[in-house]
């Protein structure tokens, strides 16, 4: 595998089995066009979020599987396909024994007392809803809640960590709370070292650039800084919904991870992880 950079693998996608804008096959044949040697869907799982109606799959997977094995099959030879599922920490399945890796993430908040959830991904009303229902009006016990919950994702190791600082998304100019507050940092910092570097890469994401919520990736370079002293891997990923975001950003991923200190990345492949040098 001599040669290879991160831009030769994008296994954080989505099609319209879930949220995605396209069909698998027109992701396949757009990650090929781009160059792609290692291509993996990762569709949502199920949750039973209110939000999250036609954003997750169905609860059956099947025909989201065999469209997968079809195109494996399709491109074996030119493009590897690896069959992958984004798990949700509100998710009412469990990641399926067929998928070939699994990304975790927080996209819900689950108040249990109340049996409410609380989207911390594209509403900003269900971000005002959970600050001010369920927190006390105090922005910063959201993303510490959300933290605690990064932090149940990790303690389940993950082959990748998605998004870590999505809780960051709507909150450009730090319009419901300050990022370098000592309380949002403890936080983070908390739930990252919950991550267990031999067991989990953490993804440096440009999906909230492709769709005009942030013009840097996730995360932040505090986190990325000491994901590296800790011994951390890196993957870059474009959490792509469209067939023109299969790269989307990998430039701006490869800065932010040169700029923490980063030489190397990974890619996903059948076998396994690999590393290469960062283009």
């Amino acid at each position: 595998m001599s040669g290879l950079t991160p831009f030769a693998c994008s296994v954080h996608t989505h099609s319209t089995f879930c949220d995605g804008k396209h069909s698998m096959e027109e992701m396949a044949a757009a990650a090929f066009e781009a160059g792609v040697k290692h291509y993996g869907f990762s569709g949502h799982i199920h949750t039973p979020c209110p939000s999250d109606v036609g954003v997750c799959m169905a609860a059956d997977m099947e025909a989201y599987r065999a469209e997968a094995l079809r195109l494996r099959e399709q491109y074996a030879g030119n493009m590897e396909i690896l069959l992958g599922i984004e798990w949700d920490i509100c998710s009412d399945l469990a990641v399926p024994d067929w998928a070939d890796y699994w990304i975790g993430s927080v996209h819900n908040l689950h108040d249990t007392e109340t049996g409410c959830y609380y989207c911390m991904d594209w509403q900003a009303e269900e971000l005002e809803r959970c600050r001010d229902v369920w927190c006390g009006g105090d922005m910063l016990a959201v993303a510490e809640r959300y933290y605690r919950d990064v932090q149940r994702v990790a303690e389940k190791q993950p082959a990748i960590l998605g998004h870590i600082d999505l809780v960051t998304k709507l909150n450009a100019g730090n319009k419901f709370f300050d990022e370098d507050a000592p309380r949002y940092k403890a936080a983070a910092l908390e739930a990252l070292h919950a991550v267990d570097p031999a067991a989990t890469v953490l993804e440096i994401n440009t999906g909230a650039m492709a769709r005009g919520y942030r013009n840097v990736p996730y995360p932040a370079l505090f986190l990325l800084k000491e994901w590296r002293s800790m011994g951390g891997r890196i993957i870059l990923t474009a959490d792509a919904h469209t067939a023109a975001g299969i790269l989307h950003g990998y430039d701006d991923a490869a800065a932010a991870a040169k700029a923490a200190g980063f030489d190397r990345a990974v890619i996903l492949t059948s076998t396994g992880f690999v590393e290469c040098p960062i283009a």
